[in-house]
């Protein structure tokens, strides 16, 4: 089913069609394309224990008017779902006012989720810069860039300005752009921003106050008996787009980069099989960096890896599921990637788990029943996110202990040394499944193996490389587990399309081998041509979701170097498993730059044409760029090289 946008909403018969498409947990066993996947599934299947796969069967089938868009919680005289007999909620919103709220508050939630974990390294940021917190400023050139963008004065009066009081400086900049209330310009968008398009966002007015200050508006907006325009309320889905791409993400990501410094480009073993045994295992699941590099560190603690060997274990070894694990695999190397957040259920079903440290976002309850299972201990570390019967060790809500984070860290990871020897080997199974996966690419790496932004636009220019596209995103039931992005990934490469990844998304990709020079085999000759005398693998990968930010920094990079405005270019977003308000934070962010974003799974906006079609058709006109949604992911995949070729045409390429 490809969406168009025009027509009337769909009816109850098609969105009973459309979820009957939704896969079995037996169709996942069957076609999901990592075969280590497919046998944890049957090995827990076999032992009985419960996953989401189980839980969504059992959700069958999903609520209609959920699907559509068209239920509305937000006051206490519903819950009202809009039909052909009740047109309107009881305060007298429509089906267009209910989806627009249902989808802005999502929005909201999107810049808090990304903005909070941003603010935690932010925080720390800042206590670094002050001497409040161990850490040294690793990311010095990154300081430096920074601060010459944001026209901070790195020399002073005196000569003597200091690393640390640049990153003091930098830290209450992106403090202030994230929770500003008195109304100003939002700087870190004001220097970094293309200005093609900060002007175009000016005259749409939608620039925004603050990340905070967006949240707080939509909240409000989305209240009882306020906003009752459902164009209005898209006017402000934008304007929290804004919030979320320049604090959410570009904010947080220059302050991840500034204290731990930007990613090492290396090569690392992933998948089931990167799990040893004998070694005392700890996973690292969530988002924020903060207490994940705490635990990197304590790992090397000789004290602590002699405790280890004392108890029969090799050494201490750390594996990454989500964000948090992607982040500090590419600054650390020694974090194997495992699994997204959807998989992680199956990684704790290996039973070779000994700590599984969960900070925040994206980590699911149902964990908690599989750790039971075996001997595994969760310890939660941020007071967002606890879980009950897991250890909770963590930042307290006002970060005022983060001086403590080593303390924390060493406790961790002696809980893990300690519970080692409780392992119990009949219960461990892991597929042996394992290939290397080349990691940590950056726009800045990426333009030094070219030799400047100038070389790498040139083979974009001449078609040996006919368009580049991020593919990221979140993973999601509706759409058999990790098929959709190895499918749209085999088609852009065959088209000689350039793939980006990072994120949930990423995994599949790293684990089947698109992330090695060896899979250049699956790209066009074109591609080939350009990436095979470097060494290069088709797929780059960039790291954790919130690097969605580097994407949008080589893509601004390449078509300055073409001089060329964003909207032009041969550049898309492809997020075909997205299910998270992050997700439709991500998309947004693309398409406010100018570009499409791709889907296999639709965002609930089926009961309002008026909606779907603003998504889908009308800012076309007012970005220069739309939502596409195609269901089969191979069709997906033409139909973005089409759309790539097409503005190749219209520039002349």
């Amino acid at each position: 089913m490809e969406h168009s946008g025009r027509g009337s909403p769909m009816t109850m018969q098609e969105i009973n069609t459309h979820r009957k498409s939704f896969p079995t947990k037996q169709q996942v066993m069957e076609q999901t394309p990592d075969p280590a996947v497919r046998a944890m599934l049957a090995h827990l299947e076999a032992q009985g224990v419960e996953t989401l796969f189980d839980r969504f069967d059992a959700q069958k089938p999903q609520c209609g008017y959920g699907l559509a868009g068209t239920c509305c919680r937000h006051c206490n005289m519903g819950p009202c779902r809009i039909t052909e007999k009740s047109p309107r909620g009881v305060c007298g919103a429509d089906a267009d006012v209910i989806v627009a709220r249902n989808l802005l508050r999502w929005m909201a939630a999107g810049v808090s989720a990304h903005g909070a974990r941003g603010r935690e390294v932010m925080l720390a940021l800042k206590a670094a810069a002050e001497g409040r917190f161990s850490r040294p400023i690793a990311g010095v050139e990154k300081v430096r860039a920074v601060a010459r963008s944001f026209g901070i004065d790195d020399k002073g009066e005196e000569g003597n300005v200091t690393l640390e009081q640049l990153a003091g400086r930098i830290a209450d900049r992106l403090l202030e752009d994230l929770s500003r209330t008195v109304p100003g310009p939002h700087g870190t968008l004001a220097a970094m921003a293309p200005p093609e398009r900060i002007e175009r966002w000016r005259e749409l007015g939608i620039l925004p106050i603050s990340a905070y200050h967006e949240v707080f508006e939509a909240l409000h907006r989305t209240g009882t008996g306020t906003d009752g325009d459902w164009r209005n309320l898209m006017t402000h889905l934008l304007r929290c787009g804004l919030a979320f791409a320049w604090s959410s993400v570009v904010g947080s990501a220059i302050a991840m980069d500034s204290l731990y410094g930007p990613p090492v480009r290396q090569r690392i073993a992933a998948n089931f099989g990167a799990l040893k045994a004998e070694s005392v295992n700890i996973a690292i699941h969530g988002h924020s960096p903060v207490m994940a590099s705490a635990i990197v560190q304590a790992a090397e603690s000789p004290e602590l890896v002699a405790r280890a060997r004392a108890l029969g274990a090799d050494g201490i070894r750390l594996y990454g599921i989500c964000c948090s694990g992607l982040s500090s695999m590419y600054r650390y190397g020694a974090v194997h990637p495992l699994s997204n957040a959807v998989g992680a259920e199956l990684i704790l079903g290996t039973g070779a788990l000994d700590l599984w440290v969960a900070d925040m976002q994206d980590v699911l309850p149902g964990i908690m029943n599989v750790a039971e299972c075996f001997h595994t201990i969760v310890v939660t570390t941020s007071d967002s996110c606890r879980l009950p019967g897991a250890v909770h060790i963590a930042f307290a809500a006002d970060h005022g202990n983060l001086d403590q984070a080593d303390e924390m860290a060493h406790r961790i990871v002696a809980m893990a040394v300690e519970n080692f020897p409780r392992r119990q080997a009949a219960n461990v199974f892991i597929p042996e499944t394992s290939i290397d996966a080349e990691i940590g690419f950056s726009v800045e790496n990426i333009l030094a193996d070219f030799g400047g932004a100038a070389a790498l636009a040139e083979h974009l220019q001449t078609g040996r490389i006919r368009g580049i596209v991020n593919l990221v995103g979140c993973n999601n039931p509706k759409v058999v587990y990790e098929k959709a992005i190895k499918d749209v990934a085999d088609v852009l490469l065959s088209k000689d399309i350039l793939v980006l990844t990072n994120g949930c998304a990423s995994f599949p990709l790293l684990k089947l081998g698109y992330c090695l020079p060896e899979a250049l085999e699956k790209a066009g000759p074109g591609l080939q041509a350009a990436l095979a005398g470097k060494g290069l693998p088709p797929v780059w990968h960039m790291g954790e979701c919130l690097d969605n930010a580097r994407a949008s920094g080589l893509f601004r990079a390449l078509a300055d170097a073409l001089g060329r405005p964003l909207p032009q270019m041969p550049f898309a977003f492809a997020s075909p498993e997205w299910s998270n308000e992050k997700g439709l934070g991500a998309a947004l962010s693309f398409r406010l730059m100018g570009l499409n974003s791709y889907h296999c799974v639709p965002a609930p906006v089926f009961g309002s044409d008026k909606v779907r079609r603003f998504l889908e058709e009308e800012t076309e006109a007012l970005l220069g760029s739309v939502m596409v949604v195609v269901a089969d992911p191979g069709q997906l995949g033409e139909r973005i090289a089409t759309d790539l070729e097409e503005r190749r045409n219209q520039l002349g390429l």
